[in-house]
C-alpha cells in the first residue's frame, strides 16, 4: 500500500489538497501542500468510489461459485467501472448450498485480493414468494425462518448485511422484526405483498426495497401494492436498476422525481458475463443468454444484468438534472447509510477510507482508487505526475 499520496482536485472550481496516509483521508485543503502525486483537471469530477451493494457476478465470476478465485476475478473487475467496495448477493438455492456460499464469503473477507472491498452478503434468497420469482428457483423458496438465518449468519461469521425478504410469507413480519433489531438491512423484494403488507413491513423494520418495479406488487388504483408504496413512503430506500431494460426511462425518471436523491440507490443486479461478450452463461444453475444490454431465460424472463456502474450513472445523468452531489449520495453515501458504514466510507472527509472514482467530463471512468491505491486508471492520462 502506498504510505502517502497528495491528491489535487476542484470542486465547484475550487482547488483542493487532500492528503491520504495508510489508505485514509488525513486531511483536506484549500492551500497548496506541493507537488501532488494526482492532479486532477477542473473538467473532471473526484467522487467517493461507487458501492454496489446488489452484485451477483463479473468477468465471468459467480458469488455462488463459491470460490476465493471467483470473489478475487470480481474484486479486480470491478474497479474498472468505479466499484470500490461491493456485496456478494446470494440467489435462492439448497441450505447446504448457501451456507458453503457463505462460508466461501467469510474465509475471503479474511484475506481479501486487491481491488473492490468485500463489504459483506446481500442475501437474496430464500425468504421470497414464489409468485415474483423472477430468475430464482421457486421450488426452494422458504418462509422466513429465524433459525435458519442463524445458520446462514454463523457461515458468514455475521457479515450478511442486506436480506431481501416477502414481508406476506408466513412469520415475514416477525422475521423483519427481529433481524432489523440485530442491524440487519431488510429489503422488501420478491414479494407480492398488498399496500397494507408493505405498511406493516415498514413498520416491523424493513427500510428499503429491492431493485425498484422488478419482481415486486405493482401498483393499481385500489392497491398500490409495494411498487407504489416505493414511490410513496419517502422514509424508504429503492433500489434501481438504470440499464433501461429492467425499467423503462420514464420509469426511471418517475422513480428520480418521486425518490430524489435521498432516496434511490443505484445497482447493478449483475451476473457474471458483465464485461463478456454475448452468449451462453449460468445463473444459479439456469441457462442464459446475454445478447447486448440484456440477459435473460429460455423463457425471457431477464435475469440479472450486464450492467455497469458507468453505464448506470451515465443513463441517469442523461435523463435528468441531478448535481454532482446527487450522484454522489445514489452511487455511495446511501448505501453506505444502510450498510451502517458511514463512518468509513460514501463521502470524501477526513478519517474516511480512500476510495475514489475519476469520472471524466462525459462520465466515464478514467480512474479507481481503493483505500489509496490506483487500482484502475485509463492510458494516456496527461495529469499524471
Amino acid at each position: 500500500m502506498t504510505n502517502h499520496l497528495i491528491i489535487e482536485y476542484f470542486v465547484q472550481n475550487e482547488k483542493k489538497n487532500m492528503i491520504i496516509f495508510s489508505g485514509m483521508i488525513k486531511s483536506i485543503s484549500e492551500l497548496p501542500e506541493g507537488r501532488a502525486d494526482i492532479s486532477i483537471p477542473p473538467t473532471h469530477h473526484l467522487l467517493p468510489g461507487f458501492i454496489d451493494p446488489h452484485i451477483h457476478g463479473a468477468g465471468g465470476a459467480d458469488v455462488m461459485d463459491a470460490t476465493p478465485e471467483a470473489l478475487q476475478t470480481m474484486a479486480r473487475t470491478l474497479v474498472k467501472e468505479g466499484v470500490t467496495s461491493y456485496l456478494a448477493t446470494t440467489m435462492t438455492q439448497t441450505g447446504e448450498t448457501v451456507l458453503n456460499v457463505l462460508r466461501n464469503t467469510a474465509e475471503y473477507m479474511k484475506n481479501p485480493s486487491a481491488g473492490a472491498e468485500l463489504l459483506g452478503v446481500h442475501l437474496e434468497g430464500p425468504f421470497l414468494s414464489p409468485e415474483k420469482a423472477g430468475a430464482q428457483n421457486p421450488g426452494l423458496m422458504l418462509d422466513p425462518e429465524i433459525e435458519l438465518f442463524n445458520q446462514f449468519q454463523e457461515a458468514a461469521r455475521g457479515n450478511i448485511k442486506v436480506v431481501t425478504a416477502a414481508p406476506e410469507r408466513t412469520n415475514g413480519l416477525t422475521f423483519i422484526k427481529e433481524i432489523a433489531k440485530r442491524g440487519v438491512t431488510v429489503s422488501i423484494g420478491h414479494s407480492n405483498a398488498t399496500y397494507d403488507e408493505f405498511k406493516e413491513a415498514i413498520k416491523a423494520g424493513a427500510s428499503q426495497v429491492t431493485h425498484l418495479y422488478n419482481q415486486m406488487s405493482p401498483f393499481h388504483h385500489r392497491d398500490p401494492g409495494v411498487t407504489g408504496g416505493a414511490l410513496l413512503k419517502k422514509e424508504l430506500k429503492a433500489e434501481i436498476i438504470a440499464d433501461f431494460v429492467h425499467s423503462h426511462p420514464e420509469a426511471v425518471r418517475l422513480a428520480w422525481r418521486e425518490k430524489g436523491a435521498d432516496g434511490l440507490i443505484l445497482i447493478t443486479d449483475a451476473m457474471r458475463a458483465k464485461g463478456l461478450s454475448d452468449g451462453v452463461y449460468d445463473l444459479g444453475g439456469q441457462q442464459v443468454t446475454v445478447q447486448g444490454a440484456e440477459a435473460r431465460l429460455d423463457d425471457g424472463t431477464l435475469a440479472g444484468s450486464v450492467l455497469t456502474m458507468e453505464q448506470a450513472v451515465k443513463h441517469m445523468m442523461s435523463l435528468t438534472d441531478m448535481t454532482m452531489e446527487d450522484l454522489e449520495k445514489i452511487t455511495s453515501a446511501n448505501a453506505a447509510r444502510q450498510l451502517g458504514i458511514w463512518e468509513r466510507k460514501g463521502s470524501i472527509e477526513p478519517g474516511k477510507d480512500a476510495d475514489f472514482v475519476v469520472l471524466d467530463e462525459l462520465y466515464n471512468v478514467v480512474m479507481t482508487i481503493c483505500r489509496g491505491e490506483i487500482v484502475f486508471q485509463k492510458e494516456g492520462l496527461s495529469w499524471m505526475s
